[in-house]
């Protein structure tokens, strides 16, 4: 039988995957602009993250090239959070979460082409198995959709791309300097993120204005939950854990957040759906097996894989 503190890793990447499938949820109940959800969470989260780094000592030693990094990443972010809670709106949070999860594909794709990774057996089916569950979710016939649910999708394809480019490039910025903790780079790029949709939202001109107490408590549960505490869980859980289970478990993520989108928003799904919804994350899951990345979070890490450096995590 196994004793408690080995099954700890386990639960804290299970909590960790729960507190974020609510992000779509947070985003949902805010009642302000997509830019505006997206700026406050990562404004909340850099407040949040700067606590904890001047609570932990961390040093601030910064070199040019480490900023720069920093700066590129959050640009890559803003623009993956944009896309993605803007595809809340018009497909709900449930499926917009999933097409960002489609990231896995955008980096295997990436490895194949330009940095010489082949891919195992299990990652061949995916991509149809992919297509076949969006096509259960959504339907075949394209035109028939709504012109903002198109949107939406398209949107949603476009978190995976942008999200993907994050990702790389948070890779990059973890090398550039060992000593730096998790939470300074995460507070670097969550300060560079709300930078660029702030600075998105003065051009626009966009209200920064938070309506009520119910929107600010939705945002802070954004910047708390889903931008601090649940990425800090899994990142710290993650290399504790065969690569498989990680997987698993973090496709909770996406599966939950369609179970609240259902549940809290009344979202029309039959049991065509239902089926769709559950190809699409056994598709993930092949992706994620196949590729070689164990799922769309983690820390750095020092193996074979090119793409497994980095330090991944959810939408």
């Amino acid at each position: 039988m196994r004793s408690g503190p080995a099954m700890s890793p386990v639960i804290l990447m299970f909590t960790g995957a729960f507190i974020i499938s609510f992000s779509g949820v947070w985003v949902q109940l805010a009642q302000v602009s997509p830019t505006a959800s997206a700026f406050y969470r990562v404004f909340f989260g850099f407040l949040f993250l700067l606590a904890i780094c001047l609570c932990k000592g961390d040093p601030w030693h910064l070199s040019v090239r480490h900023l720069a990094w920093a700066i590129l990443c959050g640009f890559f972010f803003a623009l993956d959070l944009f896309c993605w809670h803007a595809s809340i709106l018009y497909i709900g949070p449930g499926l917009a979460t999933i097409l960002g999860n489609f990231q896995v594909f955008c980096l295997a794709i990436i490895g194949i082409l330009f940095l010489g990774e082949r891919p195992r057996i299990t990652f061949l089916p995916a991509l149809p198995l992919a297509g076949c569950g969006l096509f259960l979710v959504v339907g075949t016939d394209w035109q028939a959709l709504p012109p903002t649910y198109r949107l939406g999708l398209v949107l949603g394809l476009m978190t995976a791309i942008s999200y993907s480019g994050f990702l790389l490039i948070l890779r990059k910025l973890q090398g550039a300097a060992s000593s730096s903790s998790f939470f300074f780079n995460l507070m670097l790029v969550s300060g560079a993120t709300a930078f660029f949709l702030g600075g998105y939202m003065v051009m626009a001109g966009e209200s920064f204005t938070i309506p009520d107490t119910t929107s600010l408590a939705a945002l802070l549960g954004l910047g708390l939950l889903s931008q601090t505490i649940g990425w800090s869980l899994i990142a710290n859980a993650m290399p504790k854990i065969p690569a498989s289970l990680v997987g698993f478990l973090l496709l909770l993520q996406p599966a939950l957040t369609f179970v609240w989108d259902v549940l809290f928003f009344s979202r029309p799904t039959s049991l065509i759906n239902w089926l769709g919804v559950l190809v699409l994350l056994g598709a993930l899951y092949l992706a994620m097996l196949g590729s070689g990345q164990p799922a769309p979070a983690s820390t750095p890490r020092h193996d074979n894989h090119h793409l497994d450096e980095s330090g991944e995590t959810p939408p």
